[in-house]
């Protein structure tokens, strides 16, 4: 009777270490908080109040906050996998005001706009890759050259 109990126990406890666990890291507002923001009005001091403080600000600028959560699952012994992650950018105009706010996920290892709020058409910021891009063809060899010498 004890050496059965004994393997049930066992038994169980081994199927319980191999069910998944799960980690959330990180805070987004949620879609209700971000209705009551409005773009061209509200400021950083209004944001703050409305939906808290980002996790992140912009590298080389306040201008941009970000808020970002994502779902991690661990499985035995597998490696750690990002089932889940979403960010939401608010970005505010050179007078302090909310210019844009923009939500993404992460679908298939690609970046997905979920849903975007801008003020205006033009874009002055340009991504990393987008800026290499539109300097690619302005390198001039010669020049670069002829400055070696």
């Amino acid at each position: 009777m004890i050496g059965r109990l004994s393997l049930a126990a066992v038994c169980a406890g081994g199927l319980t270490a191999c069910a998944a666990t799960f980690q959330n890291h990180g805070y987004v507002p949620d879609e209700a908080m971000l209705q009551e923001v409005i773009v061209g009005v509200d400021t950083r001091d209004s944001v703050e109040s409305l939906v808290g403080r980002p996790s992140t600000a912009g590298v080389l600028s306040e201008d941009n906050w970000y808020f970002v959560r994502s779902r991690v699952r661990s499985f035995a012994w597998r490696a750690p996998e990002t089932i889940e992650r979403e960010l939401v950018a608010i970005s505010f105009g050179e007078d302090g005001t909310v210019e844009n706010i923009e939500r993404f996920g992460l679908e298939d290892g690609r970046v997905v706009t979920l849903s975007r709020r801008i003020t205006d058409t033009s874009i002055r910021d340009f991504g990393l890759i987008q800026q290499l891009l539109r300097n690619f063809g302005r390198v001039d060899i010669g020049e670069t050259l002829a400055a070696g010498n």
